[in-house]
């Protein structure tokens, strides 16, 4: 594991830093996979992992002003106290014992990013192949009236929680949500998509090191490899094609998501 572990957490920083999602996706399942970790403590590591990358990558894009500050400030009014719900459904879990919380997790994280990939995928594929195919088009949540900022606190609990749960989707599912609801262009997508994240896992990673699930030797190699890799990701992002990258990522995390699901 010495070398293996920030190598690949390098690759998913790049990744990261590139597209804005894959990170618990792909960590996550890569330390149940290769490393032989439990789901449990793999979830809780990477939340705190990821917690750095995100942060670093949110601070170079906040320096290229590649983010919308006020959709941020408003998904994480929604997302924190959503993700601490999450944590706090895991320590009722792991206190009455009454379902083994590393079974549990497993099949979440299955569900989870399947279901997350099947959306992301889809909805590329339509814009790829059928760019004149018009789906109907969702509601704009207008941040200067009271009611789109509830709407978007909203939706921020709601996708909170599952990250606070299973660590997956601080990046895929919210950049669905800045695409359809706020239209952001792919010039802030990344950024506040990472943006609101690093926020969100700052949060969620103190609930999970109270869970006791943390493993600091999982952690500290993961922030080696991943934290270089989403500085380069974010570097290069300005320049570089986003479609056949994010094709790229929903492929893997397709494979990901259907052995965890057929694992469970």
């Amino acid at each position: 594991m010495d070398l293996l572990l920030p190598l690949l957490s390098f690759l998913v920083g790049i990744i990261v830093g590139l597209t804005g999602v894959g990170g618990a996706s792909l960590i996550t399942p890569m330390l149940i996979f290769i490393f032989q970790v439990p789901p449990s403590v793999a979830v809780s590591s990477d939340v705190v992992a990821a917690t750095l990358m995100k942060v670093v990558g949110s601070v170079k894009h906040c320096q290229q002003q590649t983010l919308d500050k006020e959709v941020v400030k408003w998904l994480a009014l929604g997302s924190v106290p959503g993700s601490l719900f999450g944590v706090a459904i895991l320590h009722l879990i792991k206190r009455t014992g009454e379902h083994n919380l590393d079974s549990l997790l497993l099949r979440l994280l299955g569900v989870t990013i399947l279901l997350i990939t099947l959306l992301a995928l889809v909805q590329l594929l339509l814009m790829t192949f059928f760019p004149k195919f018009s789906l109907p088009e969702l509601p704009k949540f207008d941040l200067t009236t009271n009611w789109g900022r509830i709407l978007t606190v909203t939706v921020g609990a709601v996708l909170g929680c599952v990250v606070g749960l299973t660590s997956v989707s601080s990046g895929s599912v919210f950049a669905l949500v800045l695409i359809g609801f706020f239209r952001l262009d792919a010039r802030k997508l990344v950024g506040t998509d990472i943006s609101q994240a690093a926020i969100l896992l700052l949060f969620t990673s103190l609930g999970h090191l109270s869970l006791g699930t943390v493993n600091w030797g999982l952690v500290l190699p993961i922030w080696l490899g991943s934290v270089p890799g989403v500085l380069l990701g974010a570097k290069i992002c300005q320049i570089t094609p986003q479609r056949p990258l994010r094709f790229i990522v929903y492929a893997i995390l397709m494979m990901v998501s259907w052995k965890l699901v057929y694992q469970v």
